[in-house]
């Protein structure tokens, strides 16, 4: 097991977890994986991909990296999210309490950022959250669904913009536009309420949702993503839309995505970074 390559993965919910193991079997067959758990998040199913797991609840972080060390992992990776309910909820152990103590801010940088010092105290590698995924970042231009229009084009433009900047203040990565004007832009309540609110104020015409990396992104965690789930919720929210930045946003299930977004005509652009 000494020699082997272990990879510890601490798993929230969703499909990146799954997607993670399967591209990690394929391009690593001798990889050994071994999942950090978490009750109310991480699928059950999942665990049937790795080779050992344990169940945590969040905020134990101490309990977790000694799993880590137990199975033998040098390195880490972060994917899929974690609900805002439960990171409210959290109970934590000492050695989280330690790292929260030591932060001047409490959000998502300094947070992970902190699980990442921690983790390498030990010994374990915190990996970029696109390892064994570079294939799912799209290049710039038309990506799904019918090509945008001019008009279109100059809202992904504008978009990119705002979310820049709101994602430089920490506010979040997510906006939602119509016609050079900001319908939402995205907070601690995650990117579907935003797209929901987003589709409502804009009464489901010509809505555009627009999603973006941090400036000096950290790409060991919160990646951009979109999956099918980002696409259904559009669909319900009259949004037909998506700008994503170029070769920085995970597009996770892709055959499932352009299906949808070819049956429901909603167009995918990705946008390349001035």
């Amino acid at each position: 097991m000494a020699d082997t390559r272990t990879i510890g993965i601490i798993a929230g919910n969703g499909v990146y977890p799954e997607t993670f193991a399967r591209a990690a079997r394929s391009k690593c067959p001798d990889v050994r994986l071994v999942a950090a758990a978490f009750h109310d998040e991480t699928a059950p199913d999942f665990l049937d991909l790795v080779d050992a797991s344990e169940w945590f609840r969040v905020g134990q972080l101490g309990k977790m990296i000694k799993f880590f060390k137990a199975q033998k992992a040098t390195e880490a990776i972060m994917v899929g999210q974690i609900a805002p309910k439960n990171l409210f909820d959290l109970r934590p152990d000492l050695r989280t309490l330690m790292l929260l103590a030591r932060l001047k801010e409490r959000n998502a940088e300094s947070l992970f950022g902190g699980i990442g010092e921690e983790l390498a105290k030990d010994g374990i590698e915190l990996l970029p959250a696109t390892t064994f995924l570079e294939d799912l970042l799209p290049a710039p231009g038309p990506v799904c669904g019918p090509p945008m229009k001019k008009r279109q084009l100059e809202d992904a433009a504008f978009g990119f913009r705002i979310a820049k900047e709101s994602s430089r203040l920490d506010i979040g990565q997510t906006v939602v536009v119509r016609h050079g004007t900001v319908l939402a832009v995205e907070a601690f309540e995650g990117t579907n309420a935003c797209i929901r609110r987003g589709g409502e104020l804009g009464r489901g015409k010509d809505v555009m949702l627009v999603k973006v990396s941090k400036p000096n992104q950290d790409f060991r965690f919160d990646v951009p993503v979109v999956g099918p789930q980002t696409i259904e919720t559009c669909l319900g929210a009259g949004v037909r839309a998506i700008a994503v930045e170029a070769r920085k946003t995970l597009l996770l299930e892709r055959d499932t995505i352009s299906r949808l977004c070819q049956e429901h005509g909603i167009s995918i652009h990705a946008v390349e970074s001035p």
